[in-house]
């Protein structure tokens, strides 16, 4: 948060401490929030998401859910620390959620390999999806990912096949599905969480196909001129928004989780109305048509 709007919510927070008024305080902190996001350009919300005091998924899972119960491996070769996933509370309504997890510190970050995701935390995902699928449990999915890990031994155990396997597997899911992109959508290894009913960002998120180094490094072989090509990419929420790639944006503020929570439990209500053929129906039809251009035909 900027520093000046730091100081005037710690006020506002100061004197609601002490019954005061703060109906004023309130209207020009909102003001100025609201001056301050229009100025800020895409690059500036690359940073932003990418700020590693943001909230992580374990502080949404904290925040949104009770009593939730982490669930561990792949049944195939192991655990992934970069995925957090299991069961729990939302209000009165048991869900499953999967939660791709940063670290804050160096300590974190290497236990969680800094956010990218292995082949085995795809495998591990998959089967919480499954679980889901079969208890009737709606799924919810956190991404926070500059991408699936690339390294030789993740290509060795299947890291394509996994993803793959992910985006075709969760097309088919007959129960409500909602991804939250809370900061960094990085590549297929967003995308292999990310087929769902509905996609939401939060403000300061940014949903990509690749970095903005990657795609500088290809476009002008140089990854140094990535601030130079963000504009370019339509990376951030109001960019996909525009291009219907979302369907949600999520505003930061201080009340966020707290309305969040609320915005989640309502719409798996809604989905949960709607026939399980028909939540695969419109999914699939939902992804077919993004990026699909109409032809005017002329007569001759």
């Amino acid at each position: 948060m900027n520093q000046t709007l730091q100081e005037l919510a710690n006020q506002i927070e100061r004197l609601k401490e002490e019954n005061l008024d703060t109906t004023e305080l309130e209207a020009s902190f909102k003001k100025l929030e609201s001056q301050l996001d229009e100025k800020r350009s895409p690059w500036d919300r690359v940073l932003l998401a990418r700020d590693p005091q943001r909230p992580s998924g374990l502080d949404y899972i904290n925040s949104l859910l009770n009593d939730f119960i982490e669930f561990h491996g792949d049944r195939t070769y192991g655990d992934d620390g970069a995925i957090v996933g299991g069961i729990g509370m939302l209000y009165q309504m048991p869900i499953t959620v999967i939660a791709v997890v940063k670290g804050k510190n160096t300590e974190e970050n290497i236990k969680r390999n800094f956010g990218m995701v292995h082949p085995e935390g795809y495998r591990k995902a998959l089967r919480l999806m499954k679980q889901a699928e079969k208890f009737n449990r709606p799924i919810l999915t956190l991404i926070d990912t500059p991408g699936a890990y690339p390294g030789i031994g993740a290509e060795e155990r299947g890291q394509a096949t996994a993803i793959a396997e992910n985006i075709m597997e969760m097309m088919d899911l007959k129960v409500p599905t909602l991804s939250i992109v809370t900061g960094e959508g990085g590549s297929g290894g967003a995308l292999a969480l990310s087929v769902t009913d509905e996609i939401w960002m939060l403000e300061n998120a940014i949903y990509s196909i690749l970095s903005p180094e990657g795609f500088a490094s290809i476009l002008f072989k140089d990854a140094a001129k990535a601030k130079d090509v963000v504009d370019l990419m339509k990376i951030t929420s109001h960019d996909l928004l525009e291009l219907g790639i979302i369907d949600e944006i999520v505003e930061e503020n201080e009340d966020t989780m707290r309305q969040l929570k609320r915005n989640i439990y309502e719409t798996f209500k809604k989905y949960q109305k709607v026939k399980p053929q028909k939540l695969v129906n419109d999914r699939f039809k939902k992804y077919r048509d993004i990026g699909e251009v109409h032809h005017v035909s002329k007569d001759r």
